[in-house]
């Protein structure tokens, strides 16, 4: 609905998208609500998670992540999902699904790819680790960082930028960049709500959530 009234404004030229507060851009999915959803519940969510994404991917101006603070599991699918993501040099990225028995589901694992490559792909997300802006910077996960006094002003600035080019020009560029990327794109999302929903049945996934939830270390099977 926010993407809906934004795409009706005609004198919108950028979006800046920030987490409230300043622990936080966002620190990922309710696990002790997601640890109680049955298949069809699940299923109808993390298409949800994924319409969201595209919604916000797919908005004709650009669209800047903030990150102010950590930004873990769906919420760096949330910044994934923006054109240019700026961090300021405290935060840190990560998508931790891994250690919970599944993966990303809200098009982590196709929109890493795109922006940093397969390596870095498999390397954040086969180990779950968390790394800081600084590194996540050098990998091309972050476009820009800066101090956290700085993110937002920075934000602003760059936003300014933007805004000050030709508005036509800028929809054009971020149409014909995104059909560039697009069919590959649509066939891994599909590919990844399938593997996720699969591996939300798992033994694996029910211990690693609720160990996470019980503050303990996961005993995987493989099951």
């Amino acid at each position: 609905l926010a993407c809906d009234r934004l795409e009706r404004d005609d004198s919108l030229r950028v979006v800046i998208v920030t987490g409230a507060g300043d622990q936080a851009f966002a620190a990922g999915a309710d696990l002790h609500s997601i640890n109680q959803l049955g298949p069809r519940a699940m299923a109808d969510y993390i298409e949800l998670g994924q319409r969201a994404m595209r919604r916000l991917e797919t908005l004709r101006v650009p669209v800047l992540a903030a990150l102010n603070g950590v930004a873990l599991g769906g919420g760096l699918e949330l910044a994934l999902a923006c054109d240019i993501i700026l961090a300021c040099t405290d935060t840190k990225v990560g998508l931790p699904e891994v250690g919970l028995g599944v993966i990303p589901g809200f098009g982590g694992t196709q929109r890493l790819i795109q922006r940093c490559g397969v390596g870095v792909a498999r390397r954040m997300i086969y180990s779950g680790e968390m790394i800081p802006a600084v590194e996540a910077h050098r990998l091309g996960v972050v476009d820009v960082i800066s101090d956290s006094q700085q993110l937002l002003p920075e934000a602003r600035r760059l936003a300014g930028v933007i805004a000050s080019r030709a508005p036509l020009a800028v929809r054009q560029a971020k149409k014909v960049i995104r059909n560039a990327e697009e069919r590959m794109l649509l066939s891994g999302l599909r590919d990844e709500v399938e593997t996720f929903l699969k591996l939300f049945e798992t033994t694996d996934r029910e211990e690693g959530m609720n160990a996470f939830l019980q503050r303990r270390d996961p005993v995987f099977t493989g099951r």
